[in-house]
């Protein structure tokens, strides 16, 4: 099944948006669906005022500019407000443990969470103790909201995602994970292409192999043969220090205008931002014919106002 055939019912099973591991098929084409409703309402000028009165919290330990301003704007154009709570303005796992956090904001009538932070156990732990929906707005570990748009932009520019290959160059990271998973389970084939060393988790990639095919190598012919979509991110996530070891090992699998000759010819370009040029990626590529990075990054507008819609609604 793809995502043309399936028959959207307006709900999730699930409370919380931690990671895709455990969604299903048809939740992550529920999102998917209602992201393109959404999507061309805004685009109409149709008014879409779902969340009417409804408060996101909005709790960041790491920063973003797409993060912070599409779930802004998301929650806003949804009817709801945003409320901004930097590390600097909370406690959050300092003077106060993520439990009492938990607990007092769900005294205080918030209707979701969004969080962006380093550690998965603290997502896990606020949607343990807390009564609203929890939506992961990026941890070390994964980062599903990146992955539905990136879903979403595939599927607009070729009409299906079953059968295609994302073909993902360099650090095996929180975004490789999310992408494993998220292909997989959308009938995609996924292959992710890192040195030794710098591959993804081993316990997420045999997670992801039963959803679908993925594939982990560090060859870069293997990875790039048939693709349909070619990903990148930077070398050196947000906190990490820049290792020049590190970098010897992944610059040969930037992507490069040779790279995207050996995919399809009309493959697209995708990188979740903020890029490097010269780094992991070329400017001839990213600010090329094939790249679809803007468009990429509105959808995680679109995406993410799905989520809040069929959590908090």
């Amino acid at each position: 099944m793809d995502l043309s055939d399936y028959k959207p019912k307006g709900k999730l099973e699930h409370k919380h948006l931690l990671t895709l591991l455990d969604y299903s098929v048809n939740e992550i084409y529920e999102i998917l669906a209602m992201a393109l409703k959404l999507k061309n309402m805004l685009q109409r000028g149709k008014k879409h005022e779902y969340l009417k009165n409804k408060t996101l919290a909005m709790i960041f330990t790491k920063s973003s500019t797409r993060t912070r301003v599409s779930f802004e704007q998301g929650i806003r154009q949804l009817g709801g407000h945003p409320m901004f709570l930097s590390s600097n303005d909370i406690q959050l796992g300092r003077g106060e443990t993520i439990h009492d956090t938990a607990k007092v904001l769900s005294r205080f009538n918030i209707d979701g969470i969004m969080i962006r932070t380093f550690k998965q156990s603290d997502v896990e732990e606020l949607a343990q103790y807390g009564d609203m929906p929890i939506i992961n707005g990026l941890t070390d570990d994964f980062h599903p909201c990146q992955a539905l748009a990136d879903l979403l932009t595939v599927y607009e520019a070729f009409g299906r995602l079953e059968g295609k290959k994302l073909a993902y160059f360099g650090d095996g990271n929180n975004m490789a994970h999310s992408l494993m998973i998220a292909g997989a389970k959308a009938g995609m084939e996924v292959a992710i292409c890192a040195p030794q060393g710098f591959q993804p988790r081993e316990d997420i990639t045999e997670a992801a192999k039963k959803f679908g095919k993925v594939v982990v190598t560090d060859s870069i012919d293997e990875a790039i043969a048939g693709a349909d979509a070619v990903y990148t991110d930077v070398f050196f996530s947000m906190g990490q220090d820049k290792d020049p070891k590190k970098e010897a090992a992944l610059m040969p699998y930037q992507v490069n205008a040779q790279l995207m000759q050996k995919a399809n010819k009309d493959a697209i370009f995708l990188h979740c931002l903020p890029a490097h040029r010269g780094e992991e990626v070329t400017a001839e590529v990213i600010d090329g014919a094939q790249s679809v990075v803007f468009e990429q990054a509105e959808n995680r507008l679109h995406a993410q106002k799905a989520v809040m819609y069929l959590l908090m609604k």
